[in-house]
């Protein structure tokens, strides 16, 4: 296995899939309040922090996969926020039988036609590349990191950041991620395991339509957690693993 991962606690496997931008660090808060519950893996995506760069394109979900595979895990609970919802949505689909719960936090969905305010918002970031201060500046200014960027949390999400931003523009030799066809946005009725989908209020507009898609699964619940924004697993990180921990051990979720 070549993507760097950590083990924490003993019981029911909690898989945790991080977000773009940053690495495994940011379940810090999360997992020694999971870890007295569950046995909690966590992982660097491949490109992140100490995990080996993109070298050609790159299939998330298999990486995933023989992730698994390594730790002998043939059936988990996943929890992903937001890219990393995507990949745990798409390997929930693409192996049925090795996830009992899926938990997703303000994720992405493949397929999702992303609106103009988030395209813009993107290409603007973008054009700022290979001035790396600059392309944290101006990623970490959307509206999405508002309640973040004014916590004690701002300096440990802009040092992820740079890190990653760092790791890109010197090291990556692929940018092309493969996703799963067809995409997940046209299977969700398909999901098996049954699902929590987290979120906070201080979202895009896109979150809400991406809520909408996901009603379409089975067993699903949702929670939303005020005064959170996309960053919710750093600044609620005990409130978000509480849920997680209902959520799994079958108590009450509201």
């Amino acid at each position: 296995m070549e993507l760097f991962y950590e083990i924490e606690g003993n019981g029911v496997p909690i898989v945790m899939i991080h977000s773009g931008g940053v690495d495994s660090r940011v379940w810090r808060y999360m997992v020694p309040e999971l870890a007295k519950s569950f046995k909690v893996i966590t992982f660097d995506g491949r490109g992140t922090g100490r995990s080996p760069a993109m070298q050609e394109p790159t299939s998330l979900v298999e990486d995933l996969r023989k992730l698994l595979e390594q730790l002998r895990l043939n059936h988990v609970t996943l929890v992903g926020h937001s890219i990393g919802g995507q990949v745990a949505t798409d390997f929930a689909l693409a192996y049925p039988s090795m996830v009992e719960r899926l938990v997703v936090i303000a994720p992405s969905l493949t397929g999702f036609a992303y609106s103009q305010e988030f395209t813009k918002y993107m290409a603007s970031v973008n054009t700022a590349a290979p001035d790396i201060s600059k392309l944290v500046e101006l990623s970490l200014a959307a509206p999405i990191y508002r309640a973040t960027m004014a916590s004690p949390h701002r300096s440990f999400l802009t040092e992820m950041h740079t890190h990653y931003m760092t790791r890109v523009f010197t090291e990556w030799k692929s940018f092309e991620v493969l996703w799963p066809e067809p995409p997940s946005i046209e299977r969700l009725e398909k999901i098996a395991a049954s699902t929590l989908f987290i979120q906070g209020r201080i979202e895009w507009p896109d979150m809400y339509n991406i809520a909408e898609h996901f009603k379409r699964v089975p067993a699903i619940r949702f929670a939303e957690i005020k005064g959170a924004d996309h960053m919710l697993v750093l600044t609620h990180g005990e409130e978000l693993a509480n849920s997680i921990r209902q959520f799994v051990t079958g108590e009450n979720h509201t």
